[in-house]
């Protein structure tokens, strides 16, 4: 990867405004990071899963119609594919085929790092109590986090041949060292 993170960062932070959705990037590059040492090639990998989970949703505040194909051109213009088309794949209505691990531990850590979010901020110590258990009683109530696929949740899933419930609990471990910076830490956690 050529594309180093700093000019990554730049380029979502010129199309995207709102801390919500820039949260929500820096969150599944967090966890994209940790995928690309369970489902990747471990450090090798780590860059370019962090960027491809960073840079996913940067064009859809903007330009959520033609959402993601701008990024998805400002990456083919850096030399930047296996990058770019995981960033085209990263919704299933898409068509777009799952080719490598990166492809599809990043549909499977989009949807999912966002409703892990949402699940921990109604708790009192955030990320750090929340278990698959408690998301997967969340995920059943249609009205929680309303706009959560959670047939992408489950596809992601089943892509990378993984339980659901294990799913789950790696992108919780992968969000509580980056709990404070996320916002995650719960109202009653002692700081």
């Amino acid at each position: 990867m050529t594309l180093e993170r700093e000019a990554a960062w730049q380029q979502l932070c010129e199309w995207t405004e709102t801390d919500s959705l820039k949260k929500h990037a820096r969150a599944v590059e967090l966890v994209m990071r940790a995928a690309a040492h369970r489902y990747g090639a471990g450090a090798g990998d780590e860059e370019s899963w962090g960027v491809a989970g960073m840079l996913h949703d940067a064009d859809y505040e903007k330009w959520p119609e033609q959402h993601p194909d701008l990024i998805v051109a400002w990456l083919r213009e850096r030399d930047e594919e296996q990058v770019a088309h995981a960033i085209s794949a990263h919704f299933t209505q898409w068509g777009v085929a799952y080719e490598t691990q990166l492809d599809k531990a990043l549909l499977a850590c989009d949807e999912l790092t966002g409703f892990v979010m949402a699940c921990s901020l109604l708790r009192p110590e955030g990320v750090l109590t929340l278990t698959p258990k408690s998301v997967k009683k969340k995920l059943k109530d249609k009205r929680f986090a309303a706009g959560v696929d959670r047939d992408e949740v489950r596809a992601g899933a089943e892509l990378l041949e993984t339980d659901l419930g294990e799913h789950i609990q790696f992108i919780i471990d992968a969000l509580k060292p980056h709990a404070g910076e996320l916002g995650l830490e719960g109202s009653g956690s002692a700081s």
